[in-house]
C-alpha cells in the first residue's frame, strides 16, 4: 500500500496496486503549474483512493490536473487511459520507484539540462508513459 498528500493534509490518496516508474515531463503546462519539471508516477484508477476535496483544473482538451484548494499542491494529473498520474514528490516515505526517463524535452526550460543518461523524448513517448506498473 502506497499512501500520500498534499501539503496541509486536507487531500490524501491511497494505492493498492503497483506503481509506474517515475517519468519527468518538461512540458510548458507541467512547468508552469510545478515551477520546475514534473516527476510522476501512475497507476490503474480503481486501485487509487482519494479522500478530502479534490480541485480540477480542465489544463487542456485532453486532461486536467488535480490539486488541493487549501494548500495549492498539485498531485494528479488525470488524462485518457486506465492509469491516473501521481506527483511523486506526494507519496509518503520511502517508494521505492526510480526515474526511467524524461518527455517533451524539445520544449523543457532553458535555465538546466537533462544529463543523468535516461531515454528523452521530445514530445510524449507511449513506450515510456504507457509502462505497466509492476
Amino acid at each position: 500500500m502506497t499512501t500520500g498528500s498534499c501539503l496541509c493534509g486536507d487531500v490524501r490518496y491511497s494505492v493498492s496496486g503497483p506503481l509506474r516508474p517515475v517519468i519527468a515531463c518538461h512540458c510548458t503546462q507541467c512547468r508552469k503549474t510545478s515551477g520546475h519539471h514534473v516527476a510522476a508516477t501512475s497507476a490503474a484508477r480503481d486501485g487509487v483512493k482519494i479522500t478530502g476535496e479534490v480541485t480540477w483544473f480542465q489544463s487542456s482538451p485532453q486532461a486536467r490536473r488535480g490539486f488541493c484548494g487549501t494548500c495549492g499542491s498539485n498531485l494528479f494529473w488525470d488524462g485518457p487511459g486506465s492509469h491516473l498520474s501521481i506527483f511523486a514528490g506526494t507519496i509518503e516515505g520511502a517508494s521505492g520507484l526510480t526515474l526511467a526517463g524524461h518527455i517533451y524535452c524539445a520544449v523543457k526550460g532553458d535555465y538546466y539540462q537533462i544529463a543523468d543518461g535516461l531515454p528523452q523524448a521530445e514530445g510524449d513517448d507511449p513506450a515510456l508513459t504507457t509502462q505497466v506498473p509492476r
